[in-house]
């Protein structure tokens, strides 16, 4: 994005803020909503990259998209990072730090108030009570109202676990999704199986619906090529995730993040290779089976890779946008 535009980009939105704030003073008039996505680069050797939107559609990177959070954490990667809001408000956010093991046998954590100013990053060892793991990928991150609970996910290949399919994945690797909880991020409960439908899987995500829990997976068999994405519901966010459906994307997508905006469900993914090469898209839908793919209309940051989306408030939204203004 040239200066100009840039500049552009920052009047409309701080525009947009002080209209809004016009608008709590007017009758019936809706205020403004902001989304934030999550991402890395490359191979995640430069950390967290942020962008923000108000219509779910359009993306502008801030920062410049220049990092906001250089990892340190395990191997000293930040792939995959996921945030999400706990009841105070704070931001959590998880990421993979590496690989493969040791490094990778761990995921990243720091938390935020207002997405600039991180806590000091940590890795968190899991799967000690499993010590064939090869990896822990993609975790992610569901705050449980009912029991106050944390839970984090992530994929995990542990060897001779399940049985080999014939060409399950590359290198060999058979992913099931495992999980531990916290109520505090300081104290870690023993990681044990989240989901297992049968066959190879990476890169779940969760979000409540009413009184029961979606679950979006990547469907990850090679042989015949999968690599698609697909639901599962539950009752409670420690499952069994049940009513798998066909899937309700295209092939070699991976990285899924759901977004409700209005009536209609967004399922945000990274198109990483095939026809079209890489790009990221989303699909649309406005009842979770009917499924229609929007990617033509998105625009997203160049290098965008695997992230999370979230809905923020306008405080954090003017945060972002007065720091981008303070170091263009």
């Amino acid at each position: 994005m040239s200066k100009f535009n840039r500049i552009l980009f920052l009047l409309f939105f701080m525009g947009a803020l002080t209209l809004s704030s016009q608008h709590l003073q007017g009758a019936g008039k809706e205020e403004p909503h902001w989304y934030l996505f999550t991402s890395f680069r490359d191979n995640g050797q430069d950390g967290l990259h942020l962008a923000l939107s108000n219509d779910g559609y359009n993306w502008t990177p801030l920062n410049q998209d220049k990092s906001y959070l250089k990892p340190t954490a395990g191997g000293k990667l930040m792939r995959d990072p996921a945030i999400a809001r706990g009841p105070d408000g704070r931001v959590h956010m998880v990421w993979t730090t590496g690989w493969t093991t040791p490094e990778g046998k761990m995921f990243g954590y720091s938390s935020s108030t207002n997405l600039i100013d991180w806590t000091p990053q940590k890795g968190v060892p899991v799967m000690q009570n499993e010590p064939k793991t090869r990896n822990v990928w993609a975790p992610e991150l569901f705050y449980d109202d009912n029991e106050k609970l944390w839970y984090i996910f992530w994929s995990s290949t542990v060897t001779g676990k399940f049985p080999d399919e014939t060409g399950v994945s590359e290198d060999s690797y058979n992913h099931r999704a495992y999980y531990v909880t916290t109520p505090d991020f300081e104290t870690f409960s023993e990681s044990k199986l989240f989901f297992d439908p049968g066959f190879n899987n990476i890169d779940a995500t969760m979000i409540k619906d009413g009184e029961r829990y979606l679950l979006v997976f990547k469907d990850e068999r090679l042989n015949p090529v999968k690599k698609n994405l697909r639901m599962a519901t539950a009752k409670s966010p420690a499952g069994p995730f049940t009513d798998l459906t066909e899937p309700f994307t295209i092939n070699w997508v991976e990285g899924p993040s759901l977004l409700k905006i209005g009536d209609t469900w967004f399922c945000y993914f990274d198109h990483y290779t095939g026809d079209g090469g890489h790009y990221y898209g989303a699909v649309r839908s406005k009842d979770l089976k009917t499924w229609e793919d929007c990617s033509q209309e998105m625009k997203f940051p160049a290098g965008h890779h695997h992230g999370t989306v979230i809905e923020i408030d306008e405080a954090i939204a003017k945060g972002l946008l007065e720091h981008e203004k303070k170091n263009k």
